[in-house]
């Protein structure tokens, strides 16, 4: 009974800490408005619209991008808001990336972010494929998904030697800076040697957020933010935390998207929250190989939005939210933050294409 009375109480810890950082923000404050559900049935010329792991808002146009390594692709979309709701998505047109020849080719491409530079300049990130050594990376591609041109990774980045990326857990965020020069790019996870990938007990799990200049592609700054640790005791052997999505609406200053998913609990594995990051202060670690033997102030955190909080409000919970962005203006005049889904083409069991409509409020 002792015994009994110990691991409950354990449990209890373990499943509080996750959770006990308070709405603080003094800059910022997210509202839920609504969510949409589109049909796992759905196909737009001859693909199933799935697996959506990025959005991107520009010129009333929605891009969504989707993460099949052997169909890499990405999407236009229309998402039609009426009285602070979804009306309808109408996704109009597929644009397959030409792997017949070049940097397309020749590397593996799991598509995570999706940014419009213009209309027809297009920045993707790719997580490649660690296990298999073969890189990430970050290219440019025209409206027809003809290669441009790709940036210059820092070695730590690469897909070889003992400091690289965990395999799924590179670029998975991307955001246009406030000053219009270049991209912050996101870890989802720990590069090996900088930390280890967060658990239920606390972690050192600093990722890395860089920034690269547009034009020379090369890396110019980088910051590090720390993850949070796994949120729900997972009864079967999976679970992760990571960085899905990242937005600078002010300079050093970011709306932050984690997922955690803890597995054996079904459709209510997914805990999603999105918090503000201030990188004002935090040294800039773009030379630093190894974060362990470094030392260097990290970004602050605060929390913003907790899912939880809506959970009998979304039409079948939250999902895995991975993609983020600013979308247009609501009727009283504030930003709307719309999020998407990635429902895995339902490999792992019933996901949704899900599509959640915010409203932001800058204080």
């Amino acid at each position: 009974m002792k015994k009994l009375l110990l691991f409950t109480l354990a449990v209890a810890t373990l499943t509080s800490c996750g959770t006990s950082k308070k709405l603080t923000s003094k800059n910022i404050e997210l509202r839920y408005l609504d969510d949409y559900v589109l049909s796992s049935d759905l196909e737009v010329d001859g693909t199933k619209v799935g697996g959506l792991s990025g959005i991107d808002f520009h010129e009333d146009k929605y891009y969504l991008v989707c993460d099949h390594p052997g169909n890499p692709r990405f999407y236009e979309a229309q998402i039609k808001i009426s009285q602070n709701q979804i009306d309808t998505i109408f996704i109009n047109k597929l644009i397959q990336l030409d792997r017949s020849n070049g940097f397309l080719k020749a590397n593996t491409l799991d598509l995570e972010s999706v940014r419009i530079q213009d209309s027809n300049t297009i920045l993707l990130t790719s997580e490649g494929a660690i296990k298999a050594n073969q890189k990430p990376s970050i290219f440019y591609v025209n409206s027809k998904g003809d290669f441009i041109r790709n940036f210059n990774l820092p070695s730590y980045f690469t897909s070889t030697g003992k400091q690289k990326p965990r395999n799924n857990g590179v670029f998975e965020g991307l955001t246009h800076d406030y000053s219009n020069e270049g991209y912050w790019v996101g870890m989802e996870l720990p590069l090996t040697l900088d930390g280890s990938k967060p658990k239920l007990f606390p972690t050192k799990s600093p990722i890395r957020i860089t920034h690269f200049n547009k034009e020379t592609g090369q890396a110019t700054d980088q910051f590090v933010m720390e993850l949070e640790g796994i949120t729900k005791i997972p009864w079967k052997y999976f679970a992760v935390n990571g960085l899905t999505e990242l937005i600078e609406y002010a300079p050093k200053k970011f709306l932050v998207l984690e997922r955690a998913f803890s597995a054996g609990h079904g459709s209510l594995g997914n805990t999603v929250r999105i918090f503000e990051v201030n990188a004002e202060e935090a040294t800039n670690t773009v030379e630093f190989k190894n974060l362990r033997k470094e030392k260097y102030k990290r970004a602050t955190k605060q929390l913003v939005f907790d899912f939880k909080s809506v959970k009998k409000k979304l039409t079948k919970g939250i999902d895995n939210v991975e993609g983020m962005t600013f979308g247009p203006l609501l009727p009283n005049g504030n930003r709307s933050l719309i999020l998407i889904s990635d429902n895995n083409f339902n490999t792992l069991g019933e996901q949704l294409n899900q599509v959640i409509l915010m409203e932001v409020i800058f204080k």
